[in-house]
């Protein structure tokens, strides 16, 4: 446990906020891309802990809270008409559609499973072949090499009943979108650790350069987020612009070939429509066209309308750091965890979740 409670020290954590509250001569708006560093500084009350003025701003980091309507429509509609065994992860299952949600549709008989890795699905494939299974395979280059594992996994074992519903999203184009919001401002990002071990450094060097900002890839744990901070901060008080490493225990600047290997075996970058946000030049990863019988969306051809988003919902306004989750009207009124109106009051990752459960601001 040392190498967790070296990362979790109170005295580190006070030397690093300390150095903050002496360094600070301006406002500073700094994003954390990740919503798993989102909850890590609320839980933990970091933000209590900053200077005044330093303001962090939570991105769109959270692949349950982006992934469009119509898509959770596709899901539920080939789970409740089509007969198959729908397979996610827990989060996904309660985000809101148009209609319902996949746990709603489980409940009313749909055969729909929770599951902690696409491989089980292919599993299931296996056992049930009489069975059509999909896998929602939703996430960021962190989750995509499992998901396309599992694809490779499928073909050569023959089967020809297993699927993935693909929603990959990518973080760079993510970010150069929310920088070029007329409406952002942001000046400096903590760049997300995991997407990072896994695709490496490179592809940040030239939003740093493109948008002259500041950008730390920082981990998750609270000694690691106050010196991704501290960082970012110092860089900005000099008036530089420079793509710095704090996570270098865990992220080689190359990140992992292999994983690099089987997402580029499987997947093509693509557009891709982002909840709340809209659709993000190749953002995206989508199943390659020879692999289309492992695609769900071509192997079931099916055409769902998209409708509007929610209006009482401000989610795209909190996944581009233009406002905090407690500044919604509905916040912990109409939206709650048990009654979300929108993607990030349900996410383990969400922005709005965070703020509900741990912070009471806004309650």
């Amino acid at each position: 446990m040392k190498f967790l409670t070296e990362y979790r020290d109170p005295e580190v954590v006070e030397s690093y906020v300390g150095e903050l509250h002496k360094i600070t001569t301006r406002p500073w708006t700094i994003m954390e891309v990740c919503g798993g560093q989102t909850h890590s500084l609320v839980k933990n009350g970091l933000l209590d802990l900053l200077p005044e003025n330093v303001r962090m701003v939570h991105g769109p980091g959270c692949p349950v809270c982006v992934t469009p309507v119509h898509l959770i429509d596709k899901a539920v509609y080939l789970a409740e008409e089509k007969g198959v065994i729908m397979c996610s992860f827990g989060d996904m299952i309660r985000v809101p559609g148009s209609r319902k949600s996949l746990l709603e549709a489980k409940a009313g008989g749909a055969d729909v499973r929770i599951l902690y890795s696409p491989l089980e699905a292919v599993k299931i494939a296996q056992q049930h072949p009489d069975r059509e299974v999909v896998f929602f395979a939703v996430g960021f280059e962190t989750t995509a090499p499992a998901n396309a594992l599992s694809v490779v996994h499928a073909q050569r074992l023959g089967l020809t009943n297993y699927s993935i519903l693909a929603s990959h999203v990518l973080v760079p184009p993510a970010i150069d979108a929310v920088m070029n919001d007329e409406d952002v401002r942001i000046q400096g990002f903590l760049a997300a650790g995991h997407v990072c071990t896994i695709m490496g450094i490179s592809e940040y060097y030239g939003l740093v350069e493109k948008h002259k900002i500041p950008m730390v890839v920082t981990g998750f744990e609270p000694v690691d987020l106050l010196q991704g901070i501290l960082m970012t901060v110092r860089q900005l008080e000099a008036g530089r612009a420079t793509l710095e490493n704090q996570y270098s225990r865990v992220v080689p600047a190359e990140g992992n070939p292999e994983a690099q290997r089987v997402i580029q075996q499987v997947f093509e970058v693509t557009d891709r429509e982002w909840r709340g946000i809209g659709t993000i030049p190749h953002s995206g990863l989508e199943v390659r066209p020879e692999l289309a019988a492992f695609d769900a969306n071509r192997k079931f051809s099916v055409s769902i309308p998209k409708v509007p988003e929610c209006v009482d919902c401000i989610a795209g306004q909190v996944l581009k750091g233009i406002k905090k989750p407690y500044e919604c009207s509905q916040f912990g009124k109409k939206c709650t965890p048990e009654n979300p109106l929108g993607a990030p009051m349900v996410s383990s990752e969400g922005a709005c979740a965070a703020y509900f459960h741990f912070s009471g601001v806004g309650l």
